[in-house]
Order: structure tokens, then sequence, then C-alpha cells
């Protein structure tokens, strides 16, 4: 009778740990916890407490050595040996009677402007050119400025006072459309307006040179406005000093 009780109770043990084992785990509540294997080392079904080291690594991601490992972009490593070059390799002489030109130093040119186009500055190792769209300083077939003019003008006329020139060009222009007196009294007029408002801030030691263009010398496209915007200018320039 006790051995039949204990074989009993034994089988029935087993039939609870049978059971126990057979019911399916609970489901994470996080869609994101739903994705992750079952398998494969990870601690937990929280992404959050998974310890770094224990990750899936990338490839290349231990560094040099590691297949798939590259440099950063900026890390150029060590320069190379310059190649020595034979002065008197056949494809370095110069023909009889030639001779080499004399050494000059580039115009270099650094270009700078704003988002929308509207105004553009240009400094070179000779002079420093301002472009200012017309639409920022006159309305529309108008020589007179606007309300915001006058804070560009004084920018250019700051910088000229930083640089010491004495010499200024203020140059109109505008697009082909009306006719070409209209553009060139208009551009003009504009130029002209320019230059009075620099000379009041500059004073009496800076000489001007001003010119209305019309249509000519454009900068852009005349078929399209974004083109005819920009070729409606006026250029301030000056040389840069000694």
């Amino acid at each position: 009778m006790a051995c039949t009780s204990a074989s009993t109770a034994l089988v029935l043990g087993l039939q609870a740990q049978t059971a126990r084992a057979e019911e399916p785990s609970p489901e994470p509540s996080s869609s994101r916890s739903s994705m992750l294997p079952r398998t494969g080392g990870y601690p937990t079904d929280d992404p959050t407490s998974i310890p770094t080291g224990q990750a899936p690594s990338l490839p290349g991601e231990k560094g040099p050595g590691d297949p798939g490992f590259s440099e950063p972009p900026d890390n150029i490593g060590d320069s190379e040996v310059p190649v020595e070059v034979d002065p008197g390799a056949e494809g370095l002489r110069l023909a009889d009677g030639a001779k080499l030109a004399e050494p000059k130093v580039l115009d270099i040119k650094f270009v700078t402007e704003d988002l929308g186009g509207e105004e553009r500055r240009e400094d070179s190792t000779v002079k420093t050119k301002f472009t200012l769209q017309a639409e920022v300083l006159f309305p529309k077939d108008s020589p007179e400025l606007n309300s915001g003019a006058k804070s560009r003008i004084r920018t250019i006329a700051e910088e000229i006072e930083k640089q010491g020139s004495t010499q200024v060009n203020v140059f109109g222009f505008t697009d082909d459309l009306g006719s070409y007196e209209h553009g060139r009294k208009l551009s003009k007029k504009r130029a002209a307006m320019v230059q009075r408002e620099l000379a009041a801030m500059l004073g009496p030691d800076v000489s001007f040179n001003v010119r209305g263009y019309s249509e000519d010398y454009p900068v852009a496209d005349n078929r399209t406005e974004e083109g005819r915007k920009k070729n409606r200018r006026v250029e301030v320039s000056f040389p840069k000093k000694d």
C-alpha cells in the first residue's frame, strides 16, 4: 500500500511538472520586445537592460584587424615619401630657345553668399566686391531706397573704412525686360542712390565711379525669373589696401 501510494505521488508530480513545462510563457507587453529573438544569448526581453558587452557586434566594430573596419575619413595616416624627380628627364626638358614664364601670384577669389542669394561678397587678392539684388534695396521699377537698404549699405561702408579704400565703383544693372534705354536710366539712378548713401557715411576722402549698364553684362539667364532676379543688381567694388 505504501509503495503504491509513493508510485502514485511520483507519477502525479511528473505530470504536474510536464503540465507546467507545456504552459506557454506570457508574451511581453511591448511590441518592440516581442520582436527580440527568444534564443541567441539575450539575457532579458527588455531591450533597455541588455548589457552592451552582450549585444551583437557589427562588422568592423572591434577596430583595426576586424573585418569591415575602416579608418575615419579625417585620418589620412602617414604621408608618403615624395617621388624623386629627375631634372634631366626627357619629358621635362624645354624646347630649344624656350624659357619659363615669370612667376606670379594668382588672383585667388573667396565667395560668400546668403541662402536667398540676396547678397554676395567676393574677396580676391586685389579687390572686394559686394553684389546686392535690386529687390533688397528698391521697390519694383523704382530708384528710391526701401526701409532696409541703409543697414545693408552701412555694412559695405564699414568694410570700405576697414580696408582704407579711397576709390569705390558703384555699378547698376537690370534684366532685359522693357527697353534698353529705360534699363540704362533706372540702373544709373539706382547706382547713384547707393553712392549718395555711401558718400554720406564715408566722408569726402572717398571718390566714386558710378555707372548704369542696363541689361549688359548679365550674370544669369534672362529667360527665367530666377535669372532675371540675379541680373537686377547693384555692385559695389573697391581695391584692397596694399
